[in-house]
């Protein structure tokens, strides 16, 4: 079943990255805790309901059992989230989701799951494709004449650039670390249960600082492309969990491919342009995808 929650994660994935891009205002030095907020709440309110629904015996030492992975991820998101003021969604995607292939080393190394040598093939064009993406694009952005003098010089500036690198080193620790956990400490359930609560309360906390300390007002109405981008970031966190706790070592690499469908939706409804390249490697790791799926045991 790895392989069908893989391509669901990855489209509400995509997803989640377009409307969280859409709805970041470069001018709004709070969007990043804004989208904090949205994505926490929608995913409290999934794990409440999910217990509810199913019943299932959870505990609240789930949470500090599960945190050192829970902070793993919500400080690469919340990293992730504060770049897209700084950097087009075309160029930080792809270079944030390289994680892949540090969560399959680590996994190799340290947990001794394997794959077959043609799985093996396909993370590493997956893997290959979305590094490439990212150095095309960058070249495209210095290249582009339409922009400004400083919005060029911030674009390139280290500043820009390290929030995606940031969140490619720690997402691929964290997801390390949850392969780990997932095989050895809780199931997948009470673990997407803890780290969405645990999200809800970094939420409430965002909150607490934007009401009371910067007088900062929130409306999940007037925030509806965060809320919706929420929506999709939860729907693809459930999925992508029981999907890592099947098959980390390969599911990890291809859940990271969502970049490249943000970087489509981009193109499309940001009215931004394909190359014939970056076409090239999209059908590169599109192929490193079909691979992966004919393998899926």
């Amino acid at each position: 079943m790895w392989f069908p929650l893989s391509l669901f994660t990855i489209a509400a994935w995509a997803g989640s990255d377009f409307f969280s891009k859409r709805g970041t205002r470069p001018n709004d030095k709070y969007s990043h805790l804004r989208l904090v907020i949205s994505v926490g709440t929608v995913m409290t309110i999934h794990a409440v309901a999910y217990l509810l629904i199913t019943g299932i015996e959870w505990k609240l030492s789930y949470i500090i059992l599960y945190l050192p992975v829970s902070f793993l991820y919500i400080l690469s998101m919340t990293l992730g989230y504060a770049g897209l003021r700084y950097i087009e969604l075309s160029v930080s995607s792809p270079i944030c989701n390289s994680s892949g292939a540090v969560t399959s080393i680590l996994v190799f190394v340290f947990l001794g799951q394997t794959m077959e040598l043609m799985q093996l093939g396909g993370v590493i064009m997956i893997t290959a494709g979305v590094i490439l993406l990212a150095v095309i694009d960058k070249k495209m952005a210095e290249k582009s004449k339409t922009l400004s003098e400083d919005d060029t010089k911030y674009r390139r500036s280290a500043i820009a650039i390290l929030f995606p690198i940031l969140y490619c080193i720690i997402d691929g620790l964290g997801t390390f670390a949850d392969a780990y956990f997932l095989e050895h400490v809780l199931d997948e359930a009470s673990a997407n249960i803890a780290y969405e609560f645990t999200f809800g309360i970094c939420a409430l906390i965002s909150y607490l600082y934007m009401r009371v300390i910067k007088k900062e007002k929130f409306s999940y109405i007037k925030e509806k492309q965060f809320t919706i981008g929420a929506v999709c970031e939860t729907a693809g966190q459930f999925t992508y969990i029981f999907a890592l706790g099947d098959n980390a070592i390969v599911a990890a690499p291809l859940i990271a491919s969502y970049s490249v469908f943000s970087v489509i939706l981009s193109r499309i409804f940001l009215k931004e342009k394909l190359s014939r390249t970056q076409y090239a490697v999209i059908a590169l790791i599109m192929v490193g995808i079909a691979i992966l799926g004919a393998f899926d045991n």
